[in-house]
């Protein structure tokens, strides 16, 4: 049996056919093996950190800077706006998949190896030894048994809400640098922070037969009243978390807890191909404008190469590339060992000897870890050909005085609308792309209300990365639900506005400030994302 199609178990055979009739192919053999190779082997571009755009000529310079300038004409959408992924973006019927589709101009070819890589996202893990060949593996501390489980329909996640099902939202654990040589790790990039000495990086609720998983995660919230300029009142909500039954004994008193919701999936591979120029030429650290913002980029230690990089996924631009998230995410979410992180206990620690004492799901005739190069490649690919949605009613008056209104406010300052991608990107269908993530990638101050305390590499325990907002008005089609930020506080997305502060106060203060037709025209407008 081919290597890839023992790996991928009971996938539907008919994604091996490359047309009617052909023969069944190995799926990482051929010329898979060498697309894959290509696209995913090592992450593109690794250490670049560039301020001026090595890929483009002065002529293509030049209609970038005018394509990408910030409009001033809020009479009529601008010109491929519809288009808010490039040419890859997804015009199928919105509807509950609106996020699983593959981007619109990648190949045939490349259109099997995204089914591959969706298999394998869906894949149901379990625990060593199973007779299930090359699925086993399974934490012994998890979180979720599949990616599919965390990220629904690639969507974003939500809090418990009084459902003990906590799966799509999680605690990490860490703690600050104390001594001389913890803070020269840190800024030398070797390590983001440190984690709990018994609990690990991530607080594990599940865990295999035989073994106790960490604890649960609580919530409780606060009532948090707000009156708006026309004298609308407004209660948010204030989260304070806490570890319930800890069944290792206590955390560490050092240990911060830092609520993670999962971010949606769609774009991945457009952002990852966003020159870093572009991203280090909106930074302002020092505030040189005086317009009280001052993002900062997240410079991190690429896992591949060893070389300092731009930071640009996780909620605190944490990773450098897709495969380093997604090796991060096998680890920490599922316990599954992988050849960017091969722990094949996962998060266990060594204070937990139970867990080190279970067993693995390595299997030598595969490979050395339980999702070994086929896997990891595949699902990488996967996430970075997930296609944005089209826009919706650009042209409504509604939408685009909406959109006038996020610009007065001062949202456009950090939520940059568009970039145009690489023009050496390594998959053609990412190269020289205008799209419109509504996002700078950089860290900002959001004050102390959305602090959690933790620090991140760079990132302060008040800084949080931009999240893109492109397919933000399509969570609860494609969700079932509208809780927004870090942590899900946000209730729909006046709320999330209500709580920006720090850098991003003086425009959230705009929003509050507007008449109400103008709040639900700038609310319309970000639902039409």
């Amino acid at each position: 049996m081919p290597r890839a199609l023992e790996l991928l178990c009971r996938a539907p055979r008919r994604w091996f056919v490359d047309r009617p009739g052909a023969a069944l192919r190995d799926p990482v053999g051929g010329s898979v093996a060498g697309l894959l190779a290509l696209l995913i082997a090592a992450p593109a571009f690794a250490g670049d950190l560039s301020t001026a755009r090595t890929d483009l000529t002065p002529k293509d310079l030049a209609r970038v800077e005018a394509i990408t300038k910030p409009t001033t004409d809020f009479s009529k959408p601008e010109q491929f706006e519809l288009m808010q992924g490039g040419a890859g973006t997804s015009k199928k019927r919105v509807n509950a998949d609106a996020f699983s589709q593959s981007s619109a101009n990648i190949t045939f070819e490349e259109e099997g190896t995204f089914k591959l890589g969706n298999a394998l996202f869906r894949k149901l893990w379990v625990s060593a030894p199973s007779s299930t060949r090359a699925s086993d593996g399974l934490g012994p501390l998890f979180n979720a048994r599949a990616c599919q489980s965390c990220h629904l329909k690639d969507g974003r996640g939500h809090p418990p809400e009084g459902n003990p099902d906590a799966t799509s939202m999680f605690l990490r654990l860490a703690r600050a640098a104390e001594t001389e040589e913890e803070r020269r790790a840190v800024a030398d990039h070797q390590v983001l922070n440190f984690p709990d000495p018994v609990y690990g990086g991530q607080l594990q609720d599940l865990a295999v037969p035989g073994l106790a998983g960490e604890g649960r995660m609580g919530i409780a919230y606060e009532d948090v009243p707000v009156t708006l300029g026309d004298g609308t009142k407004l209660s948010l909500r204030k989260p304070v978390y806490t570890v319930e039954s800890p069944a290792y004994g206590p955390l560490d008193p050092r240990t911060s807890l830092s609520p993670r919701v999962t971010p949606q999936m769609i774009g991945l591979g457009l952002v990852e191909q966003i020159h870093p120029a572009d991203i280090l030429a909106n930074a302002d650290p020092d505030d040189a404008n005086g317009d009280g913002i001052s993002g900062r980029a997240s410079i991190v230690r690429d896992g591949a190469t060893g070389v300092l990089t731009l930071g640009r996924f996780g909620w605190k631009a944490s990773k450098p590339s897709i495969r380093e998230q997604t090796a991060d995410a096998f680890v920490g979410d599922l316990g599954i060992s992988n050849p960017v992180v091969p722990k094949s206990w996962g998060d266990c620690t060594e204070a937990q000897a139970a867990c080190l004492a279970m067993p693995i799901g390595v299997q030598e005739r595969l490979g050395d870890t339980e999702a070994p190069d086929p896997v990891l490649d595949l699902v990488t690919f996967y996430s970075q050909n997930l296609a944005v949605p089209a826009r919706r009613d650009i042209g409504n008056p509604e939408v685009l005085r909406g959109k006038q209104m996020f610009y007065a406010a001062g949202c456009a300052s950090c939520h940059t609308p568009k970039f145009v991608t690489r023009r050496d990107a390594p998959n053609k269908a990412q190269q020289f792309q205008l799209i419109w993530p509504y996002s700078d990638l950089l860290l900002h101050d959001m004050g102390d209300g959305l602090a959690d305390g933790q620090k991140v590499g760079d990132a302060s325990g008040s800084e949080w990365r931009t999240p893109p907002l492109w397919g933000i008005g399509l969570t609860e089609r494609v969700s079932g639900q509208t809780f927004f930020l870090h942590d899900g506080r946000a209730r729909d997305l006046a709320e999330a506005i209500l709580w920006h502060g720090g850098e991003a106060q003086a425009a959230r203060d705009r929003f509050a400030a507007l008449p109400a037709a103008d709040r639900d025209a700038l609310i319309e407008f970000l639902e039409s994302l």
